[in-house]
């Protein structure tokens, strides 16, 4: 597993990374979020020891990423896509690599096959478009058949179809029982993904959850009701903590209610529900939710 404890970056009067504490734990995939500028870059580069701490410490398997004897086959990392020697091959590089942990041809032959970029292997990395640069930094995390993987953005780019292969082999992997810490911007993505979230926000720990748990602490739930009676179920509802507001014509979102409840007062009112649907809240409104005082630079909101 991955352990920070109290990890601290400064550089100079700027404080990127503050006293931040948590566990990567093998088994399952945890999502790495926050704004620009919160300080996960930093972090992750301090795990895989290319930035020295300030202060406190962070291990991989309980070792310093530094001491590790064989790094690739036990750590993979994708934090720069563009890391490669452009003149070379997509299989040269691979290649290289491989030698420095007298790594087959075969692996690397299978990582280029599993990671789909084999029409292409054998093109100049430098020539490669942004997807098939991810791809191949993919390939290279997979070659040492590591047990623990930190990847970075590593649907940047893909489409459609790469974003779902990168979404399911996380998954299996994380059912292998290997550790896995995936960074990502796309909320939507990582709600699909990760079953547990670690937030940072202004280089500190602002959440450390289950991915369902953080979802409902940080955001409600709502009820769409239309009804051709919304005003009279609405007034037979006479409950204090409930909140309706108007959306069209016989048509409101109820919160502080449940459904449950809604559909009991209407049948014995005899009031007819043309639809009681529960909307339950999503990562980015919870990741929007949190990190609303931690966000570097704000944007003017559309009205």
């Amino acid at each position: 597993m991955i352990v920070a404890d109290n990890l601290t970056k400064r550089f100079g009067a700027k404080t990127a990374v503050d006293g931040v504490s948590f566990t990567v734990a093998p088994g399952r995939v945890t999502g790495f979020l926050g704004p620009n500028g919160a300080g996960k870059s930093t972090t992750m580069r301090m795990i895989v020891g290319l930035d020295r701490p300030t202060a406190g410490s962070v291990t991989v398997g309980g070792q310093d990423y530094r001491r590790l004897r064989s790094p690739l086959t036990e750590v993979g990392v994708l934090l720069d896509a563009k890391a490669v020697h452009t003149g070379r091959s997509a299989r040269d590089h691979l290649r290289a690599l491989a030698a420095t942990h007298g790594i087959g041809r075969a692996r690397v032959d299978e990582v280029i096959e599993l990671t789909g970029i084999g029409s292409v292997a054998g093109k100049r990395a430098g020539k490669f478009s942004l997807g098939m640069g991810q791809r191949l930094g993919i390939a290279s995390a997979l070659l040492g058949d590591p047990h623990t993987l930190i990847l970075d953005e590593p649907v940047n780019g893909l489409d459609p179809e790469g974003v779902r292969w990168v979404r399911q082999f996380v998954r299996h992997l994380a059912a292998e029982g290997r550790t896995v810490l995936l960074s990502s911007h796309l909320m939507s993505e990582m709600s699909q993904t990760a079953d547990h979230v670690i937030v940072l926000g202004r280089g500190r720990v602002l959440a450390d959850a289950p991915l369902a748990d953080l979802v409902g602490s940080w955001t409600t739930t709502t009820l769409l009701v239309r009804s051709p009676r919304l005003s009279d179920l609405v007034a037979a509802l006479q409950i204090p903590d409930a909140t309706v507001t108007g959306l069209e014509p016989g048509a409101a979102q109820i919160t502080g209610i449940t459904a449950q409840t809604i559909g009991d007062v209407a049948a014995r009112h005899g009031i007819p529900l043309h639809e009681l649907t529960p909307r339950s809240g999503s990562l980015e409104d919870a990741y929007l939710a949190l990190t609303d005082d931690s966000v570097e630079y704000k944007t003017k909101e559309i009205a």
